[in-house]
């Protein structure tokens, strides 16, 4: 029996992880090295410096390779950051085969036609979604293979991105001597980690708090039918302690760790040792508030996405929280008021020995999504053109 591994590799703003899986001998995967990296080069979700990046891809292989006793070719990478964004699309070709029946062919080229959209010269399609397809004039149809038609058409959710980030990304890992096996957006590979296929049916939504960015995945009837990365993170929190406390950002981070809790309502005083043997004091009460108020913050964002689906309040499945910022002690209850729905952290699970932490859920999905590769179209993307060759069917897999 051929034994597989995948490796992942987690681009976040506060740090950069790196996650091997191999398959054992009774054909289950299990993780064989995990290391994580404090990130440079990365702002609010994207590479602004693929060189710094591009180190820190090297100490964490070290790491791994040391851990695994095995060479990383190619990683499941993810891409984040503000600049994704989603628009639907329409797609239209005529039945090409002379029985009428409709190919796989045909599918294939009405789905490259509705990524014909008029975007400006510095954005590009990632990949498109298929929401239905039209076989002279029928519409609501998912499988069209073999039906008999004149005219098939699609309506698509396109995913788009901002090339010159996207380009950045592409450098960072490649010249770190790795290929890209596939690139997964953040909170499609967060749905992929922590929504059962029940829930995405019924209807339920995944955010990810991140250090630097909130992303969000709304699903239902299977699909996915919103996404969205927000430009605002746990980083801010700890920026509004240090203004608020009036301490340097790593002292707030310190706070926010150790302390940070929502709805306090006591005037207890707080005390945290310095490394110069003093203690600094702080009000509990004032420290709550001010998380609050940021939370509050992202919160309302979400609903406003929501609103723009006219989901809001309106999920069976309710909300799952992921992310290092989903760790904030009382943040589910938080949300469950803010939002109005069902609210839960999700906790990564599925492959022997993986961290059972939401800030590890990003990493997760994208080893189900190696596991896919592997089981369905294993390649690399270290051809003669990688930046151009290095997506195909991103996402689709990611959708039930």
């Amino acid at each position: 029996m051929k034994l597989h591994s995948i490796a992942a590799l987690d681009l976040g703003t506060h740090s950069l992880k790196m996650v091997v899986a191999r398959q054992n001998e009774g054909g289950e995967f299990e993780i064989v090295a995990a290391a994580q990296e404090p990130s440079s080069g990365v702002r609010k979700g994207t590479i602004v410096n693929p060189d710094e990046v591009a180190k820190k891809i090297g100490i964490l292989m070290g790491k791994v390779e040391s851990m695994a006793s095995l060479p990383i070719t190619e990683f499941v990478v993810n891409i984040g950051g503000g600049h994704i964004f989603i628009t639907p699309s329409h797609g239209i070709v005529a039945v090409s085969r002379a029985d009428g029946n409709v190919s796989q062919e045909d599918v294939e080229r009405v789905l490259q036609a509705a990524q014909a959209l008029s975007l400006e010269s510095n954005k590009e399609v990632l990949d498109v979604i298929p929401k239905e397809f039209i076989v002279d004039g029928t519409g609501g149809l998912r499988e069209v293979v073999g039906m008999k038609g004149v005219r098939l058409e699609v309506n698509v959710l396109a995913l788009c991105a901002f090339s010159p980030y996207m380009k950045h990304l592409s450098d960072a890992v490649l010249s770190s001597g790795v290929g890209i096996a596939d690139m997964v957006v953040s909170p499609l590979a967060d749905a992929a980690a922590v929504l059962s296929p029940r829930q995405k049916e019924v209807g339920a939504a995944v955010i990810d708090i991140g250090a630097g960015t909130t992303g969000l995945a709304v699903f239902e009837e299977g699909d996915l039918i919103h996404t969205s990365v927000l430009p605002v993170g746990s980083e801010n929190i700890t920026n509004d302690i240090a203004i608020g406390l009036r301490v340097d950002p790593a002292l707030a981070e310190r706070i926010k760790l150790e302390y940070g809790i929502l709805a306090s309502k006591g005037k207890k005083i707080q005390k945290i040792a310095l490394d110069n043997g003093t203690h600094f004091s702080f009000s509990q009460k004032l420290l709550s508030h001010i998380i609050e108020a940021r939370i509050n913050e992202i919160f309302q964002c979400i609903q406003r996405e929501l609103k723009q689906v006219e989901r809001q309040e309106k999920l069976p499945a309710g909300i799952i929280l992921t992310g290092g910022g989903a760790k904030l002690p009382s943040l589910a209850d938080f949300a469950r008021k803010e939002l109005k729905l069902s609210t839960k952290v999700g906790l990564p699970s599925g492959i022997v020995g993986f961290p059972e932490d939401p800030a590890f859920a990003v990493a997760l999905g994208l080893l189900y999504r190696g596991i896919e590769l592997q089981e369905y179209a294993p390649r690399t993307f270290l051809e003669d053109n990688p930046f151009l060759q290095r997506i195909k069917k991103v996402f689709r897999l990611f959708i039930p």
